[in-house]
């Protein structure tokens, strides 16, 4: 597809006739893929303003602001500070290498995309619908916890009533169309970065002596009765499941990538931001909640009931209204990451049915090219497990929790597995020069990732064998392991899948590269005859 003379001078001039910056540039690029866009594909609606929000603070949520006080309960603040720590790493390390890849190819699907791609199509079958899962599991979670959030004000409320309410409204946010999603999303996360940075100022004065009856606190807490490590090494294993759902969601941006304008600069700043997200919101929350809030605090986790450490700051700084206005924020931050997780799980379902992992059907759009049937079915799901709640809220959140982290880290390990393979492909294509994003970590990153990862899911747990057996929590554990490996092997079986080798792998299918793009740029225009089909559209 050539340009023409007159598109030439457009994209070198903006309306007035004065010269285009880069960035007018880049955006009239985008606005030509938007014409020339199939109709069946997802629209590239993600302003880079939103994307940036929504790595920030988009997957901040439920795993944050209640998991943490899980964690100080079972596990300690020590442990606590240093589980969160191990995993932010690993966090880290995983997102500089599904960055370089989702920057190369920015599909919908991501990492399950790559797996498939780059290591066996049954290895890619088993994580999409492991991650789909994991994101409808995760709605429910987002669900049950607001049920767990109001109680702060009254037990009377029905359990059932605001979850069915704020489950109607994300679906809505998902199924209007992508801007809807991602609007409400840069918002909320917005509140979301702002209470944490108050959270966090307030944290330092109530432990100088800011508080009401506890006066100057210093490292008290971490000395009291069995801190600064609670429960013996079943406590410590048992916080990696759950600071993994806490992370969990960070590597999902990169789903964000099939319908965010211009990903190959966008998808890179927002790896980038991982490292300072991590330190701030999660490594340092981490930090003062142990310095400040008991591991014992009554109703800080029990099986009816938990209570928001950062709810308990605000309320030992002596402010009633204060406490309910952070339990108000942290619950729109539940209500965020589900808006999240649904919006991850639907464009997951879509990417099954496009590869023909599940019925074609899940690939119909709207009109403003929303999958509708894929956030039909994966909102069905997620309601169907929150009416379990009737279990017990605080049980049934627990139970869903270590399912979603035990997933996180089953997808961590794949990114890492799928990025060895990547650049082995790109190696024996000769086209490692191409990449407009490199993780500067390759290869001790990836391998280090896969086995801490591994070396966590068996030991994390810990606490179901000791100091008694307990069934349901080593089925919470250790489920996906079982279920992932069968569904690996079922569809290589069934489907004879074979492993992809490095010379024949698919390195040209939705290339989005600095090579494609910047020589263009500089003559102000796209063309000759080059893939604008298949640079952007998936």
């Amino acid at each position: 597809m050539a340009a023409t003379d007159a598109e030439k001078g457009t994209y070198n001039t903006n309306a007035d006739g004065s010269p285009a910056s880069q960035d007018n540039i880049h955006e009239h690029v985008d606005n030509l893929h938007e014409h020339v866009v199939n109709e069946d594909r997802l629209r590239r609606s993600l302003s880079a303003r939103q994307v940036q929000m929504i790595a920030i603070g988009g997957t901040i949520g439920t795993g944050l602001f209640l998991g943490t006080g899980k964690a100080l309960a079972t596990g300690g603040p020590g442990s606590l500070l240093i589980c969160y720590a191990i995993v932010g790493g690993i966090v880290f390390l995983t997102m500089l290498s599904l960055g370089e890849m989702a920057a190369f190819v920015p599909v919908a699907g991501s990492f399950c995309t790559f797996a498939g791609r780059y290591v066996d199509d049954a290895f890619g079958f088993a994580l999409t619908w492991n991650y789909w899962f994991n994101d409808a599991v995760s709605t429910a979670a987002d669900l049950v916890a607001l049920q767990l959030l109001v109680q702060y004000w009254t037990d009377d409320f029905p359990w059932y009533a605001l979850g069915i309410i704020v489950w109607v409204l994300i679906v809505l946010a998902n199924i209007i169309n992508v801007k809807a999603y991602g609007e409400l999303e840069y918002w909320l996360s917005l509140l979301k970065v702002v209470t944490i940075i108050a959270f966090i100022i307030l944290s330092i004065a109530v432990n100088a002596g800011g508080n009401i009856g506890y006066g100057y606190i210093g490292g008290k807490f971490w000395t009291k009765g069995d801190a600064p490590f609670v429960h013996g090494i079943g406590g410590f294993a048992s916080v990696f499941v759950t600071a993994s759902f806490a992370y969990g969601g960070t590597e999902s941006i990169a789903i964000t990538a099939g319908e965010t304008r211009n990903p190959a600069r966008v998808i890179p700043r927002v790896v980038r931001n991982v490292f300072w997200r991590i330190l701030l919101f999660y490594i340092l929350s981490a930090l003062m909640i142990g310095l400040n809030v008991p591991y014992d605090y009554p109703g800080l986790n029990t099986k009816s009931s938990h209570t928001s450490p950062f709810t308990i700051a605000f309320q030992m700084a002596g402010s009633t209204a204060a406490g309910s206005y952070v339990n108000a924020v942290v619950l729109t931050s539940v209500i965020s990451a589900g808006n999240h997780a649904l919006y991850a799980g639907t464009r997951l379902l879509y990417t099954l049915g496009a590869n023909g992992h599940a019925p074609k059907a899940f690939t119909k759009l709207t009109r403003y090219q929303v999958p509708w049937l894929a956030v039909a079915v994966t909102s069905v799901v997620s309601i169907v497990l929150f009416s379990l709640s009737f279990a017990g809220s605080g049980q049934l959140w627990t139970w869903l929790q270590n399912i979603v982290g035990v997933s996180n880290q089953l997808s961590w390990i794949c990114i890492g597995i799928a990025s060895l393979r990547f650049r082995a492909g790109l190696k024996a294509q000769g086209k490692e020069h191409l990449l407009p994003f490199r993780n500067w970590t390759y290869p001790w990153g990836p391998y280090l990732c896969v086995f801490l990862n591994v070396f966590i899911v068996l030991v994390q747990g810990w606490s179901s064998f000791s100091p008694k057996f307990s069934a349901i929590d080593f089925v919470s554990y250790y489920l996906e392991i079982p279920v992932f490996l069968l569904m690996v092997v079922g569809w290589k079986l069934v489907k004879r899948t074979k492993f992809r080798k490095a010379s024949e792998m698919d390195l040209e299918t939705d290339v989005y590269t600095k090579d494609d793009i910047e020589p263009e740029v500089e003559k102000g225009w796209v063309g000759k005859g080059k893939r604008i089909g298949t640079w952007f559209c998936f």
